[in-house]
């Protein structure tokens, strides 16, 4: 087995890497520190452009396009998830392409 990062230190990693190139990043919902998923929320000037969570697969982890396109039912889809899985960590990542920060910082492409 090989040992790897830990949720909380993943999510730290990324909020720093995000302030520190002048975007805004925000930990929405904490989730388990040592194993929770990862749900990264990505917007672009306040407005979301996507939602990506943090899936493993055959090839390794990925970031997989998940939940409603629409701002309406996006907040009840988020609720509905952390209710199911009350370890997920929600992140909002505010920074022009948000999705390759997240790749970039855990390593996962």
């Amino acid at each position: 087995m090989t040992s790897r990062l830990t949720s909380a230190m993943l999510v730290g990693a990324l909020v720093r890497r995000v302030a520190g190139a002048g975007g805004n990043a925000a930990v929405l919902k904490k989730g388990d520190a040592t194993a929770g998923a990862l749900l990264i929320v990505c917007a672009e000037r306040g407005q979301v452009r996507s939602v990506r969570e943090r899936v493993l697969g055959t090839s390794g982890y990925a970031w997989e396009s998940v939940g409603p396109e629409s701002e309406a039912e996006r907040a009840g889809w988020l609720e509905r998830r952390r209710a199911r899985d009350p370890d997920l960590w929600v992140v909002e990542l505010d920074i022009p392409n948000a999705e390759r920060f997240a790749a970039e910082t855990i390593g996962d492409a």
